[in-house]
């Protein structure tokens, strides 16, 4: 098998058959073997009855991973990867916005240079808000500060890679999963390409601002431990701005220059401050050690109920 298209799935009813009918008019030209894996990340729709249908209806190697519940994007990639009998392994969504027709092209580099382990997408422009836009950004700029690992910036989950670098991203077991970072963490040579996202076929995105936000500080908390030196960076200028008040007290007792009012308002701000700065702390080390927890349980990435393999081939 030459390529396997591993395609997460979820609420997708309307999409499966038409990015189905669209991947077979471009690989069916291409004149190698391929199969689709698709991983139904318990869909509250009917994607799963989707996918059976056209599993039934179709001559295509495909392959259906359907979860017990959603797990997320992220474990459905893994359980695709995981699953995928191809030589080279491409990371696809279903909507449509991500071209199979690209997909091809990026098979053809990685045949045409055989020192390419990946080829990835990024999206010079972006049909978003400035404000979505300012953010993300923000995310790569600090992301690149703070972490060994480095981001491209626009570079998504789309892109096709060896079977060497898949079989090194199923090697990280790790529960909490960022995908962005781990591609880039296990090394290999990238060739990054620009691609414009379509629209999506059907349907709406269901990333909004706030999952996007909790993705972004999972990102940096899986690649980076900088959050973790903040109580240090913010005692050291805690205890800075401590002796700075406390001269200033001294030199306003001397003088008489000092404001009870003043005084009062001043320490009643400190406190505030500083408490506010220690529970802002804690919190950073909490989200770290609950981390640590959830992975410490050694609970799988996934669970799932239901593994139909292509025809011909036994089901599990």
């Amino acid at each position: 098998m030459k390529l396997s298209l591993v395609v997460p799935c979820y609420n997708e009813e309307k999409n499966v058959r038409l990015f189905h009918d669209t991947a077979a008019a471009v690989f069916d030209n291409e004149g190698y073997d391929y199969e689709m894996v698709f991983v139904n990340d318990g869909s509250k729709d009917t994607t799963a009855n989707e996918l059976k249908k056209l599993h039934a209806e179709s001559d295509k190697n495909i392959r259906i991973i359907s979860f017990s519940r959603n797990f997320g994007k992220e474990a459905a990639m893994y359980a695709g990867i995981q699953h995928a009998k191809g030589d080279y392994v491409c990371l696809i969504d279903a909507d449509l916005q991500q071209r199979p027709e690209i997909a091809a092209y990026m098979v053809k580099r990685l045949e045409e240079n055989p020192k390419l382990d990946c080829v990835a997408a990024f999206q010079e422009e972006r049909s978003e808000s400035g404000t979505l836009s300012f953010f993300k950004s923000s995310f790569y700029k600090i992301i690149n500060s703070v972490s060994q690992t480095k981001f491209t910036q626009g570079a998504s989950d789309f892109r096709t890679f060896r079977r060497s670098m898949a079989d090194a991203v199923l090697s990280l077991g790790e529960y909490h999963r960022f995908s962005k970072g781990l591609l880039s963490w296990v090394g290999f040579n990238t060739e990054y390409i620009p691609y414009k996202a379509e629209a999506r076929a059907t349907g709406e995105s269901s990333w909004s601002f706030k999952k996007l936000f909790s993705y972004a500080v999972d990102g940096i908390m899986a690649f980076s431990t900088a959050p973790l030196s903040l109580p240090l960076v913010l005692g050291g200028l805690g205890g800075v701005i401590s002796v700075i008040y406390l001269l200033v007290r001294i030199i306003s007792s001397l003088f008489s220059l000092y404001d009870s009012f003043g005084r009062d308002s001043l320490i009643l701000f400190l406190v505030m401050l500083f408490g506010s700065l220690q529970l802002i702390c804690i919190g950073i080390i909490g989200k770290y050690l609950a981390k640590t927890y959830e992975q410490g349980k050694n609970r799988p990435i996934y669970i799932a109920r239901e593994i139909i393999e292509p025809k011909g081939q036994k089901n599990d």
